[in-house]
């Protein structure tokens, strides 16, 4: 398509195109926009190596003119503008996330990068969004999903927009590294299974906090499991010896770090006691566990029953912290899970979230599309049966409206020509293709949407940090009222234009629509 833009001699064409989408994700009605830093750098980056040329020579047909790919090789975004709508911030249906300007052939050639970098991304930060919502603050959500994202850059991508998304934490340590996020984890099921007895420890000792005397913490542990086994009136020939000496192994490597996986064998008969005679072992050595993780079964009734126990031991021992002990639930977490957990009232104080978060299998793509809306200063609108799919055309600009009590009343777009709209002015604004759909709304305040981020091959704006991503989704996330966030039948966020531009978008579509013909 570039070479016949090129053949075509449209070097010097002037192009606007929009980023957006037409549907929110997750049956929802709002979407977390990320992924414009990523779009950043590939501005900054964007040029054909030496190497890409040859091999564009080798692929493309031998009809190409060779002074097609001097032409490739001296291109750059350097005279692209970007506006764009800040990253973190929700987004609506029809209103442009990135605003593209500039020639007509580099646009094309950076679009599927773009719509790569940004549905995948705004795709996890809206899921990871709504796993929150669902979760509450008290909740720690951690993301586990490495090993069933899109390769291993779909899990670094996955890992940094769950945790601008809302999440606290992420097993995967590179993103740890090159992101900052606080990694999280546990040991697996094959750690535990690795054990068959008490005989498989190679060590045994463990200093003490305090005073450095060696102990050996399982001849302690196996005293706490006699005894916790009469107390909490459990068998103690059911607990696995081989659990236990797993637990004592993963101890000693990690005395003030220990959070173990108690559903290899049976939560309520083998794990949580095993568990308890190690975490109580620790505690004579100045050590305080962290807590367990349960992957399997009923994870209300389970983390119920851990609970109760936790707080008998802590009864019974007169260890305050004890009956505090964290429990992460990590079997197959999707939102609806969370949401019906805490109907049930369960105990579980952290989530492990892989599969559904990073692969969103409820919903498969966002659905960006990127489309041209004016050529050399001249409008454009695309047209089709499906009026969802009409275009607005021409170059906009957008702004958020909001009411008194700091909720977001409507995102308005209009022509750039137009006058900004004014706090305390009444506007119309319209839907953009149902004529009787209109409403005049006078804001409390009004928010211009977008801001120039790239022009003359530089950035234009200072970048937030990650940190500062995520809180802004936050933020973001408070002016929606609660109707348009709920999990079941949300109420659609309104998105119109200005009289100006609904009038203007129908005359050129009927200048554009062609006129049938009936005999």
């Amino acid at each position: 398509m570039a070479y016949a833009h090129w053949k075509s001699e449209k070097r010097e064409d002037r192009a606007v195109f929009d980023l957006f989408f037409r549907k929110n994700p997750f049956s929802g009605e709002f979407t977390i926009f990320a992924g414009l830093e990523e779009c950043l750098k590939f501005l900054e980056n964007f040029r054909y190596s030496e190497s890409d040329i040859e091999y564009l020579k080798e692929t493309m047909p031998d009809t190409v003119e060779p002074e097609f790919f001097d032409y490739l090789g001296n291109l750059s975004a350097n005279d692209v503008k970007l506006y764009a709508i800040d990253e973190g911030k929700v987004v609506f249906p029809r209103v442009p996330l990135l605003v593209l300007e500039g020639p007509l052939i580099v646009i094309q050639l950076l679009e599927t990068t773009l719509l790569t970098l940004v549905n995948y991304a705004s795709l996890i930060a809206t899921n990871a969004a709504r796993y929150r919502m669902a979760a509450g603050r008290r909740i720690k959500l951690l993301e586990f999903g490495l090993r069933r994202a899109q390769g291993p850059d779909g899990g670094l991508s996955a890992s940094k927009y769950a945790y601008v998304g809302g999440f606290d934490g992420t097993s995967n340590v590179l993103a740890g590294k090159l992101y900052n996020i606080p990694v999280k984890g546990t040991h697996a099921h094959s750690y535990i299974s690795s054990y068959s007895s008490l005989n498989d420890l190679k060590h045994e000792t463990l200093k003490h906090s305090e005073t450095g005397a060696e102990m050996n913490l399982k001849d302690v542990s196996l005293a706490w499991r006699s005894l916790l086994a009469e107390k909490l009136h459990l068998i103690h020939s059911e607990a696995s010896d081989g659990e236990l000496a797993a637990f004592i192994s993963y101890a000693i490597a990690f005395p003030s770090g220990f959070i173990a996986l108690i559903d290899t064998y049976d939560v309520l008969k083998s794990g949580i006691l095993n568990f308890c005679a190690v975490a109580l072992g620790l505690n004579d050595l100045g050590y305080r566990a962290i807590g367990i993780r349960i992957d399997s079964g009923d994870l209300a009734y389970l983390s119920c029953k851990a609970r109760s126990t936790f707080a008998a031991v802590s009864q019974d021992f007169e260890l305050e912290w004890f009956e505090h002990l964290q429990i992460v639930a990590s079997n197959d977490i999707n939102e609806d899970t969370i949401i019906s957990l805490n109907e049930q009232g369960h105990k579980i104080d952290s989530f492990g979230i892989g599969t559904h978060l990073v692969t969103c299998q409820r919903q498969p793509a966002l659905g960006c599309v990127f489309k041209l809306v004016e050529i050399n200063g001249i409008p454009k609108i695309k047209l089709s049966q499906d009026v969802e799919k009409v275009t607005i055309p021409g170059k906009k600009s957008v702004y958020r409206l909001y009411g008194a009590d700091g909720h977001a009343l409507i995102d308005l777009m209009q022509r750039t020509e137009e006058p900004a709209p004014q706090s305390e002015t009444r506007v119309l604004c319209r839907h953009p293709f149902q004529e009787s759909k209109r409403a005049y709304v006078c804001p409390a305040k009004v928010e211009s949407l977008f801001k120039l981020y790239w022009k003359d091959g530089e950035l234009q704006q200072d970048m937030p940090t990650l940190e500062g991503v995520r809180d802004r989704v936050q933020e973001s996330l408070q002016t929606l009222r609660q109707d348009h966030k709920r999990n079941l039948n949300p109420t659609p966020y309104k998105v119109g234009v200005t009289d100006e531009l609904y009038n203007f978008i129908h005359d050129l579509w009927l200048q554009n629509a062609p006129i049938g013909n009936i005999c």
